[in-house]
């Protein structure tokens, strides 16, 4: 079918633009509604009073060359900035490699917690744990349960809300792949030419110097300079099908102009699968709108505070594994781009992870910002009375929650549009509900405009299926696939999560989400 009303793209975050981008190359007609006033979506970059910061960390680092190729087509190489990668764990006042160097570890925890640390660990080699299905099991098992409640337990549980007791042990597999006490040990001592069984993080990555938003606010431009229209603060509110036909074929947008319909031959969807379930008109079965409403999401919120550049640190992050505070991670802007921040100063952003219906989502940004300050004072980061200005941004349904049923709803969900609707197409993190990085998205919108454009059959699902971490530099590894799945969790839990003194996100090091790369 020759295409007459051209294609609607619901979303204008790295998914939804790259869809747009690349139909406009094929000669196709778009349209992008955003509902936000601002495009960019996790991946954009919000200004306060001259300070620009992320909503958590993104580096620019890929395995697939034409998501490479695409960064390159927005921005000029003078755009990019080429960032060391630093990351380390906060623990009773130590900072820790991360990823874990035995000789550091073990130098920093002391020579009797050391002892006691390889006695665990010699115990748990003699009687492993007995159930290695969950996170906490499989970890002690290769680390001893000392060293396990040392760096994985708090952060972990901080991230996700709930017992690690409860996380399935496969993401663990990939996210500490070859790797165990013994092996960190070895490889400590074994000269590094040598070490070819784990793979490695990589070293460096590219940044936009103005932050991840500077691509896509230029992306928006391009695409409205290449004639598509891209309306921002504009909610796609219904899908309309005609299932006679099995197809969609308009969507309704409220705006500041009010109501209207939009013709589309194909909608490409960002939007939470969940909301694009229940925005369809027919609506669609019981059973895939039970599916749909059974789906679930984490929230985000961080607290940026603006210190004197003394308290800056080269990391791009800290992860805080001190259980007295809520703060999950810390972001120094600073290390990520000398552009995000102002001379003399740096601006730290503590991340918090949460659900929307939490009391601490609901606590007044005022109260966050003391909250925030008196945490990093705590953790002896910065001096009492030093910060001098804090901003808050709310991030909802950041990352999709991965219960024991998900991957059923989706699959369901998944095969009625096939069926019912199939020139509706899910792309990105939370329109499949799939743990995407940013590369991952836009690959899925590539394959999605090709698709389109070229009659292709890509299968779009098949993105982000290798177990490997995406961050890994691991020599030479061509099996197919960008990156990795995400855990497993009951949903019980998450229906009713557990209150932790710590507090409730990408996360332990080792098993969360990460960095939106």
């Amino acid at each position: 079918m020759s295409e007459q009303n051209g294609t609607v793209v619901i979303g204008a975050g790295p998914a939804g633009l790259t869809a747009a981008y690349e139909l406009l190359r094929h000669g196709r007609s778009v349209q992008v509604f955003e509902a936000d006033e601002v495009v960019g979506g996790i991946s954009r970059t919000v200004e306060r009073d001259g300070w620009r910061f992320d909503i958590g960390g993104h580096r620019f680092f890929t395995k697939v060359p034409r998501v490479e190729a695409f960064w390159h087509e927005i921005l000029p190489d003078e755009d990019f900035l080429t960032r060391p990668r630093m990351s380390r764990i906060f623990y009773r006042g130590a900072l820790f490699n991360y990823p874990l160097s035995a000789m550091n570890a073990l130098r920093n925890l002391g020579l009797p917690e050391a002892v006691r640390c390889l006695g665990s660990y010699a115990r748990a080699r003699l009687r492993p744990p007995k159930d290695q299905s969950h996170f906490e099991g499989w970890v002690s098992a290769r680390f001893g349960w000392r060293l396990y409640s040392i760096f994985f337990k708090t952060y972990t549980e901080k991230v996700w809300g709930m017992p690690a007791d409860r996380l399935q042990a496969d993401w663990a597999a990939q996210r500490i792949k070859n790797l165990s006490l013994a092996t960190a040990i070895r490889n400590a001592l074994v000269p590094r030419r040598r070490r070819t069984d784990v793979t490695s993080l990589i070293e460096e990555f590219q940044y936009p110097k103005y932050g991840p938003g500077m691509m896509w606010e230029r992306c928006a431009e391009q695409v409205r300079e290449r004639g598509g229209q891209l309306s921002t603060g504009s909610w796609v509110t219904a899908v309309h099908r005609d299932p006679a036909r099995r197809r969609a074929i308009s969507v309704t947008v409220n705006g500041a102009g009010g109501q209207r319909t939009e013709a589309a031959d194909h909608v490409i969807s960002s939007m939470p699968i969940s909301e694009l379930v229940t925005a369809l008109h027919p609506p669609a079965p019981p059973e895939v709108l039970a599916c749909a409403a059974d789906l679930r999401y984490r929230d985000f919120l961080t607290v940026a505070l603006v210190v004197p550049a003394e308290f800056s640190f080269p990391d791009n992050w800290i992860y805080v594994h001190d259980p007295g505070v809520r703060v999950g991670r810390i972001q120094n802007f600073g290390s990520w781009s000398p552009y995000l921040v102002k001379d003399g100063r740096t601006c730290l952003g503590l991340e918090y992870f949460v659900f929307e219906d939490d009391e601490m989502w609901r606590t007044p940004d005022a109260d966050l910002v003391a909250l925030a300050t008196a945490e990093l004072e705590r953790l002896g980061l910065v001096r009492p009375d030093v910060v001098e200005a804090g901003y808050v941004v709310r991030m909802p349904k950041a990352y999709p929650v991965y219960d024991e049923r998900y991957q059923h709803n989706v699959d369901v969900i998944r095969a009625w549009l096939t069926e019912a609707v199939p020139n509706v197409h899910p792309v990105g993190r939370n329109g499949m509900h799939r743990y995407n990085n940013q590369d991952h998205s836009m690959l899925t919108a590539m394959l999605t405009a090709e698709n389109i454009a070229t009659g292709s059959t890509h299968d779009v699902w098949s993105v982000n299926v290798e177990q490997d971490y995406h961050e890994e530099s691991s020599g030479g590894d061509s099996r197919r696939g960008t990156g990795r799945d995400a855990p497993v969790v009951p949903s019980r839990i998450i229906a009713a999560p557990i209150t932790l003194p710590e507090g409730a996100d990408e996360r332990a090091p080792v098993a969360a989400p990460p960095s939106h790369a």
